[in-house]
């Protein structure tokens, strides 16, 4: 299908599907004689991956470190990004744990850092409460 068929179907823009081609999460796209950018079912079901990781709360450079392992992530139902197997963390999903957990620690800490704002502003607003 087209770029912009794919957008749609993914839930997203053709910009969009650039940008991940551009940054590696998306291999480069097959062209048609005529140029034209040609994508897959499979292709689609990644790019709805990518768009899923990143709205909870991994960044680009977070999927970019392991973009050779998002296609593992569109199995139907998804692994799970940990596991206890030690073989089974370096050749499935379970690469992502490195990332999910200093993702994790950052998020903790914004919460961290929120949080003592918060409280900072509510005292120098209202006082002690």
């Amino acid at each position: 299908m087209r770029i912009g068929d794919a957008a749609a179907a993914a839930g997203t823009t053709p910009r969009a599907l650039r940008f991940y081609e551009q940054r590696g999460l998306l291999p480069p796209a097959v062209r048609t004689t005529s140029g034209q950018r040609q994508y897959t079912a499979d292709e689609v079901a990644l790019v709805r991956v990518i768009r899923e990781l990143l709205s909870l709360g991994l960044t680009v450079e977070d999927l970019r470190s392991r973009a050779d392992r998002l296609p593992l992530l569109v199995a139907e139902p998804p692994p799970r990004c940990a596991s206890d197997d030690q073989a089974v963390r370096d050749s499935r999903p379970g690469a992502f744990v490195e990332v999910v957990d200093r993702r994790l620690a950052a998020l903790d800490a914004e919460i961290d850092r929120l949080s003592h704002l918060r409280a900072s502003l509510a005292r120098r607003a209202y006082g002690a409460r």
